[in-house]
């Protein structure tokens, strides 16, 4: 089962994108707000549907972009 630690940050992460979701999404949001606050534990379903909306707006960064900044030089280490 999914613990009540993790649908509190998947909760608490989307909490900056309500004003950019549809009126469907806002009313589930609500609900699952609602639910949280009643602290009951979400089902399978209820956690499926809050995971679903949390990877549409929650994308992973791309840290290879970052890759360039932090590359070690080695043709200075051989030169040693």
């Amino acid at each position: 089962m999914y613990s009540h630690r993790e649908q509190k940050k998947y909760l608490e992460t989307l909490k900056k994108f309500e004003r950019n979701f549809t009126s469907k999404e806002m009313d589930l949001y609500k609900l699952l707000i609602k639910r949280d606050k009643d602290e009951e534990e979400f089902d399978s379903v209820a956690m499926k549907k809050l995971k679903e909306l949390h990877d549409k707006y929650i994308k992973p960064v791309d840290m290879s972009k970052y890759d360039k900044f932090f590359k070690k030089n080695n043709d200075t280490d051989e030169n040693k």
